[in-house]
């Protein structure tokens, strides 16, 4: 016989819930609205409804994977999945806005053992300093044209970039200004993320093993 609870589930906060077993000792419920199986009290925190928006938190506020594992108290293999879950699950906003100002720049970022020459190559709107997007990679043509090509289509009244000469190949002359002052915004920037994320400090032993955490960590700061 079926016995129904007064409980609510966790997930979709219907009260169409039912015991269903134990485990240490606690007792778990199932709700027969979302399938999804709960308990009311975990013994391991990452279980806890609040440690996805901790996370958050603390990687915005310039916490390494290590740090975090030891403030939440759970382990490192799992902040990074909870960070790649969390990253996914982010909505990217669409810049719609036409006839605007940006600018572009290459920030050197450090991956794994350092072989391989890696950038943050991300491109802002000049007024808001909102993000378009940003690619990681090497400094190549194919890199730089996703992100130019993203900017093309909002038909910018000017980009400002750096001296550096794959540009003039990819944005078109009457539309493209090279100074030495006209990229200050996106240099405060590079500077802003150099504090804020860990991962990208200089002098430090902080950095991305892999890129897909990386890009997750980077989602979830401009966008998260």
């Amino acid at each position: 016989m079926v016995i129904f609870t007064n409980m609510k589930c966790k997930n979709c906060n219907e009260s169409n819930c039912i015991k269903k077993g134990k485990r240490n000792g606690k007792q778990r419920y199932h709700c027969k609205s979302c399938k999804c199986n709960f308990q009311l009290e975990y013994t391991y925190k990452a279980y806890q409804s609040n440690v996805n928006e901790f996370i958050k938190c603390l990687l915005k506020e310039g916490c390494g994977v290590r740090s975090i594992s030891r403030i939440i108290n759970i382990s490192t293999k799992t902040v990074l999945s909870r960070m790649l879950k969390i990253s996914k699950a982010i909505k990217i906003p669409y810049f719609e806005k036409q006839g605007c100002k940006f600018e572009v720049d290459e920030m050197f970022i450090k991956i794994a053992n350092g072989e391989n020459q890696n950038w943050l190559i991300y491109g802002i709107e000049r007024e808001t300093k909102s993000l378009i997007g940003f690619v990681v990679g090497g400094r190549t043509k194919e890199n730089i044209r996703q992100l130019i090509d993203k900017i093309l289509l909002l038909n910018p009244k000017r980009i400002y970039t750096d001296r550096l000469n794959i540009y003039p190949s990819l944005i078109p002359k009457e539309i493209h200004k090279r100074f030495q002052y006209c990229t200050n915004k996106i240099e405060r920037m590079n500077l802003t993320l150099r504090t804020h994320i860990k991962r990208l400090s200089r002098k430090t032993i902080c950095f991305s093993r892999k890129q897909e955490y990386l890009e997750a960590h980077l989602r979830i700061y401009f966008w998260g």
